[in-house]
């Protein structure tokens, strides 16, 4: 079946349906989402979202804040427009009806978590993300311009490459005139033409082991630009969030917001004592990678699975009243985090590179856009800012909108497209060549690019990914298409990106830190040694 659209947009989280919202003041939109339309990674945002509101805080010292967590790899240009256009996006989040968090004198309680100088993380409890999806997932389907397609995953989008054309990298003219789409319940493959195409398909938190990613984060978006030849960058650069509940029956792993230490909670070891004074001065409020670095050295010294976060020195019902679900979460195994320590280890948690965009959202391929997660717009740099990643969204998804709206009545369908082609395919019935392929995939990374990595780890990584690259291939080819078999593939294209840039960066920078190129850039402001884990 053929559809046509003036906009698409694949993924239904805070970057798809912002977007979605201000095109279809302009023409029909269709939202692909590859299971329930709330099945994303915004709603699991516990902590808030980053903006300057209040003096002291301005966005000079955002800015700042911004740039010292990304290990100064950051794009300045892009960091301050983000930062300066905060404002105005939370007013539009409001407008729809989002209810942050107010004090009793009737101002924003704003929180503060690491790396950021201020208060200035707007919240709702410890559930933000739950809030923003509701109000706007509400708002789109209120939207008579607005088409919503659960159960539908998008396998690639189509470039001139289904013409039979040859696309090279070296190409500037390649260009999106929609995507193939499978719908998972009667499993026919639909064409989906459309004038422009929005990715906002999140994350990639599955390529590990161990992530607080939903399931769905299966890195769909990068792996369909880079097969496409478009410009990917920043992979190496995977944040694991330092405090993800260690509880080894659970996955995803349930995250224990940062937002957590903010408010007075301490890292402790084993024995019960506080470290984090020995990696950073800023101890516990340092940003997440020299977190997440620190907790990993000194799991590796004791080898101990997991460490402690402390709460019971803070006011019992503040505490209840600031994060309900962590508490109630906790008690379900047992756990009083008034009274009892909190086992915390490191997850996979965001993805800092992607597909690269310019300051409006744009691909490198024409009529292609992205915009949240599985984009690289140069706001994170080598790390993430706690909290920006849902300002970004909504940043770069009103840009991509303008830009969207000013060119969409000059844009044609492209008709000529042909139907997906399955002759020759037939059912695959030996799952297990899927399951444990996976199973292998997060293995190696977890393994071998984890939070420290050295050269021949990574070599490692390379070579047995092309033995399960190979074999997945071949099996792709002949297979009727599933969802598993199109995320395995996902899977595996992007954890071939992450090793690449990673045996490409011969420095310790950010996220990624190698144990071959011990860090001679000076420390960032306010840190101390950051050396244990060499």
């Amino acid at each position: 079946m053929r559809r046509k659209f003036d906009f698409l947009v694949v993924g239904s989280g805070i970057a798809g349906l912002s977007y979605a919202l201000k095109v279809a003041q302009q023409g029909t939109v269709a939202i692909i989402t590859k299971a329930g339309a709330t099945d994303t990674a915004t709603r699991y945002a516990q902590g808030g979202i980053a903006a300057v509101t209040y003096t002291p805080d301005t966005y000079e010292k955002h800015i700042k804040d911004t740039l010292i967590a990304g290990d100064e790899l950051n794009d300045e240009n892009i960091v301050r427009i983000t930062i300066t256009e905060s404002s105005e996006r939370i007013k539009e989040l409001i407008a729809w009806g989002t209810r942050f968090d107010k004090t009793t004198s009737g101002q924003f309680d704003l929180g503060r978590e690491g790396g950021h100088s201020e208060k200035r993380v707007l919240h709702h409890k410890d559930s933000t993300g739950l809030e923003i999806q509701q109000v706007l997932l509400h708002q789109a389907r209120q939207n008579p311009n607005i088409e919503i397609y659960e159960d539908y995953f998008t396998i690639d989008i189509i470039t001139q490459h289904h013409l039979h054309e040859e696309v090279t990298r070296r190409r500037d003219d390649i260009t999106c005139f929609g995507a193939y789409v499978l719908d998972v319940k009667s499993n026919e493959i639909h064409t989906f033409l459309a004038k422009t195409t929005m990715l906002a398909t999140g994350g990639a938190g599955n390529v590990y082991a161990t992530t607080t990613n939903p399931r769905v984060a299966t890195g769909d978006g990068v792996a369909m630009v880079y097969r496409a030849k478009g410009a990917v960058e920043k992979m190496e650069f995977i944040q694991f969030h330092p405090t993800a509940l260690y509880n080894t029956k659970e996955s995803p792993s349930f995250l224990i917001t940062e937002a957590l230490r903010g408010f007075g909670a301490v890292l402790k070891n084993g024995a019960g004592e506080e470290f984090m004074q020995k990696y950073d001065a800023r101890a516990s409020l340092a940003p997440r990678d020299i977190v997440a670095r620190a907790i990993d050295n000194e799991m590796k010294l004791s080898g101990d699975d997991f460490l402690y976060l402390d709460c019971r020195h803070l006011d019992k019902n503040e505490l209840i009243n600031h994060f309900p679900t962590i508490y109630a979460k906790c008690l379900t195994i047992g756990i009083d985090i008034a009274r009892d320590l909190i086992p915390v280890v490191p997850a996979a948690h965001y993805t800092c590179g992607g597909i690269k965009t310019d300051a409006h959202g744009r691909s490198s391929i024409n009529r292609l856009y992205a915009s949240g997660e599985c984009a690289s717009t140069g706001l994170h740099g080598a790390n993430r800012l706690a909290s920006n990643s849902l300002l970004e969204s909504l940043v770069f998804s009103h840009r991509a909108s303008v830009d969207a709206i000013a060119r969409i009545n000059a844009i044609q369908y492209r008709d000529d497209i042909p139907d997906w082609n399955a002759e020759g395919t037939v059912l695959n019935e030996e799952m297990i060549l899927i399951t444990q392929s996976l199973k292998d995939l997060q293995a190696i990374m977890s393994s071998y690019v984890g939070i420290v990595r050295s050269n021949l780890r990574l070599k490692r990584a390379f070579d047995r990914l092309e033995i399960i690259y190979c074999e997945t291939e071949e099996l792709y080819e002949k297979s009727i298409l599933t969802v598993k078999i199109c995320e395995l593939r996902n899977l595996i294209n992007v954890a071939y990106l992450i090793i690449k840039m990673a045996m490409q960066r011969k420095e310790s920078r950010g996220l990624h830190y190698s144990l071959d190129y011990p860090r001679t850039r000076p420390l960032d402001a306010g840190s101390s040694i950051n050396r244990h884990d060499e």
